[in-house]
């Protein structure tokens, strides 16, 4: 993963990156926004698991060149876990993020779409 990413220093960072960087076709931008152990689902009762899966996963989503606007909602925040989500037009995301050692954050679990 690239190091020169900007740390998500919010919660509510990591949905403006993601949106920044997926229509920049940033993929190790995109991958640096999840924890190594990360979870991202995949579709119905299925997740790719660990940094290398979520990359495959971000590969063919970056295949499609898309153009996102989102807009992210404020997090719910329960100690160094928080409740993050990003508002998509006609649909919305759900992630846990967690509070690294070092204060940013990162995505621990992915549902890109809990509102089809």
């Amino acid at each position: 993963m690239s190091t020169d990413h900007q740390p998500a220093k919010e919660p509510e960072d990591l949905g403006r990156f993601f949106v920044q960087r997926a229509s920049a076709g940033d993929l190790d931008g995109l991958v640096a926004l999840y924890e190594q152990g990360a979870v991202l689902a995949t579709g119905p009762g299925e997740v790719a698991a660990g940094s290398e899966a979520i990359r495959q996963q971000l590969t063919q989503f970056l295949a499609g060149t898309p153009k996102l606007s989102g807009e992210s909602q404020p997090a719910v925040r329960c100690g160094d876990l928080a409740l993050t989500s990003t508002k998509f037009g006609g649909g919305a995301t759900a992630e846990v993020a967690r509070r690294q050692s070092d204060g940013s954050w990162l995505w621990v679990i992915d549902q890109p779409r809990i509102v089809p």
